[in-house]
């Protein structure tokens, strides 16, 4: 009886020295998050800024306990898959452009994530991640054998069905991703960075010029009827991070910072 007593008082104190180890863990990020974000809103988080303000219009501080509104500065469900997508293009393995999409049902439901790079199987270091070759050889280059963040985000969508679904996506699809977006029933895509008109390149993608493929592709979805929405620059959780962090290699450790913290940054 002894026995049990003793290991029942060492469980219980265990589980004590663990639940204080969470709280200063969650006291220290927030310690972390104010040192690292000099000047807010001016901060490097600044697209992705977690308010405390309250709907009194406190910045800063504890909120009343007995202000019964709701939190101002939340954000808004284009920002929020907007985000998805973008950490999710971190993922990417392709050293000259890393992109995004992220399936959202009309009831705001996450249906599929992707983004782009090789075939499942495939070694990453046996097949090349080149944008053109020395010979104008299209097999030495990434386009025969690259998967689009969109095409992987049908792929690896869940049981439910993709009709009348959004895309959010962090690049305007190409033409071969409008089929698939169109089949899969998706009625709206919206992207952040827009593909204009591109000068004729030398180096044809898939026997067909980069600026005839995002044409054909803005040809398909008017005619499918599947709406075209590019969330405004102003608007973007992603927006100005990129604008005050050029290299595209800080933005996964921006974004996934602002992320992580939405749960150690206080709230209520």
């Amino acid at each position: 009886m002894a026995a049990r007593l003793v290991a029942y008082t060492a469980v219980a104190g265990i589980s004590v020295g663990v639940v204080s180890l969470a709280w200063w863990c969650r006291s220290r990020c927030r310690v972390v998050w104010r040192s690292e974000t000099p000047g807010k809103p001016e901060g490097a988080l600044k697209g992705l800024a977690f308010s405390t303000k309250s709907s009194a219009g406190k910045e800063g501080g504890k909120v009343d306990p007995r202000d019964h509104r709701p939190r101002e500065g939340f954000l808004s469900w284009d920002d929020y898959f907007m985000a998805v997508a973008y950490l999710s293009a971190q993922r990417s393995k392709d050293p000259h452009k890393q992109v995004g999409a992220c399936i959202v049902s009309n009831e705001q439901i996450i249906l599929g994530i992707g983004y782009n790079g090789f075939p499942r199987g495939c070694d990453d270091a046996q097949l090349p991640w080149a944008k053109c070759s020395d010979q104008d050889q299209l097999l030495d280059t990434k386009y025969p054998y690259v998967c689009h963040a969109e095409m992987n985000a049908i792929l690896n969508k869940n049981q439910a069905s993709l009709s009348q679904a959004k895309l959010y996506v962090t690049m305007f699809p190409c033409n071969e991703c409008a089929k698939l977006l169109i089949q899969a029933g998706i009625k709206e895509v919206i992207f952040h960075e827009d593909k204009p008109s591109l000068p004729a390149s030398t180096q044809p993608r898939g026997g067909m010029m980069p600026a005839q493929a995002y044409t054909a592709s803005r040809r398909l979805l008017a005619l499918a009827g599947c709406g075209r929405h590019r969330l405004p620059a102003q608007c973007s959780a992603r927006a100005s991070i990129a604008r005050q962090q050029p290299a595209d290699q800080q933005l996964s450790s921006n974004i996934t910072q602002a992320l992580w913290l939405s749960s150690c940054h206080p709230m209520d």
